[in-house]
This record gives structure tokens, sequence and C-alpha cells, in this order.
């Protein structure tokens, strides 16, 4: 039973237009280089990183919702999705999604979230990979390393990033991150073989600016590391999002009472 007097505000981050979701009470938030649609919230106005979104992707957004939109004071739930992932309406598996999504779909805040303080997706495992692939992309550290080439619980997130978003990358990164987080997270991603993908949360005003706070610090230190300009391909174009991914599974395990909770993925055809 969802509680009548609490709210939720979900903020839908996209680069087209979703025409399924403009009657819903979503607030869609247009990223990307071409013109947003008429009532498409914008994040290249105020304060704003709009001209490095591709390399922040939906952090874009949130980073503007940040400085410009949040409220301190409000005490509904606050969450984000994305164009193609979206929150589901109940905390179970579904087999079918009904031919209208927006019945699938989280629309009001529910009962079992009452003891929690933030809501986060249901994590993936990365630990499933063909050998054949370790090879190719994993070399570096299998050479280092061999156990992750034999054994899934050896294949932690950090052999993950390190065979997809460059050798290397993660470390470079933790060494930056703030010294109450960087032992932790180090240890987090060298032990774990799943996280909570899409930089999709749920929480109240309060959580969300200590996490912004902790991780645009961050990741602007990053920025010193990397730039931009070495950043290409889907390796590592958007490397501050992928960084944002794993940190985000960590930081919301260490600092509120989290729930995990199903999401669904549907491509819609709207133009």
């Amino acid at each position: 039973m969802e509680k009548e007097n609490s709210k939720l505000e979900i903020f839908c981050v996209t680069n087209k237009r979703l025409k399924f979701l403009e009657n819903l009470p979503y607030k869609l938030c247009w990223v990307g280089p071409f013109e947003a649609p008429q009532n498409y919230l914008r994040s290249d106005t105020g304060i704003n990183i709009f001209a490095k979104e591709k390399y922040y992707s939906e952090l874009t957004f949130q980073y503007w919702y940040w400085k410009n939109m949040l409220d301190l004071k409000n005490k509904n739930w606050i969450g984000f999705c994305q164009k193609r992932r979206f929150w589901s309406k109940e905390n179970k598996d579904l087999n079918n999604l009904n031919a209208d999504i927006t019945k699938d779909i989280l629309i009001h805040p529910k009962k079992e979230w009452e003891n929690y303080e933030s809501i986060i997706c249901d994590p993936i495992f990365i630990n499933d990979i063909k050998k054949v692939k370790m090879i190719k992309r994993g070399y570096k550290s299998i050479l280092k390393n061999p156990l992750p080439f034999f054994s899934k619980k050896k294949r932690t997130i950090k052999f993950h990033f390190d065979m997809h978003h460059g050798y290397g990358n993660l470390d470079k990164a933790i060494d930056a991150l703030d010294n109450k987080d960087r032992n932790e997270f180090k240890n987090f991603v060298n032990e774990n073989s799943s996280f909570n993908p899409h930089i999709m949360f749920i929480s109240k005003a309060e959580i969300m600016n200590k996490w912004f706070q902790d991780l645009f610090e961050w990741l602007f230190e990053c920025e010193k590391i990397f730039g931009f300009e070495v950043l290409k391909g889907y390796d590592t174009t958007r490397l501050y999002a992928y960084l944002a991914e794993r940190y985000l599974s960590f930081w919301f395990k260490k600092y509120t009472k989290n729930l995990n909770w199903k999401w669904i993925f549907y491509d819609s055809q709207d133009i």
C-alpha cells in the first residue's frame, strides 16, 4: 500500500523526446546537443556543466539540478531515471511488460520505503566474462594476476573497469578521492563483483545534497588527471559517468540505509 500523503518527484534525463511520459507526473530533463522539446527542463542555464555533457552524460542534468533546483527544505522523495531505464512500480521481476509501459513504471512512493533513506537500482553482476574477451581486453590484468581468468569470484569491479574503461584509470581516480572514502572504496572495487547501475537513485534532499557534494568534488579532481582530449570511444568518452556509477554503489551503502529496487529497460520508439 502506498502512503497517500507522501510525494515522489522523478526526473527523467534524456536526449530524445519521450512522448509516452509527457502526460505523467514525471519531469523530463534534456541533455545533448539538440534543441530541447517544449516544457522539458534544460541543463544549459544557470550554474551548469553543459559543455561537458559528452563526458558526463546524465550527470550533466543532475549537476544542474543540484546547483539550480535542489531545495533542502523539500521533504519529498526525489529521484532520477533515464531515457531507457525506469524504476519499476513493484519491487519484483516482471516476466512481461504491459503494452502500455506507463502501467509498469513507478509513479508514487512505496510503503516499503518507510524505514529507508535511499533507493538504488538492483545490482548487476559483471563477473560472467568469456575467456576470449578476458584475453583480448584484460590481458594486462591477467598478466599481473591470473586468478580472475580461472575464478569468477576474482573478477571484480576493478577487473571489469580495467578491461572496459582503461587499464589503471580506476586506481588513478580513487587516488584523487577524499581520505574519508579512499581506502574503503578501493577495497570495495577490489572485493565486489556487482554494483548498482545507471546512476539512478531516490532519496530526500539532504542526502542528495551530500552525495552531489562528494561526487562532484571527486570528479572535478579527476578532471585534473584525465582531462577530456584523450577520452574517446565507448571505453573512455563517458569516463566520469562510469566512475560515478561505481562510486554511487559504495557511497549510498556506506552513508545511507538503502533499499535495492527493480528497474525496467524500455527503448521507446517515440520520434
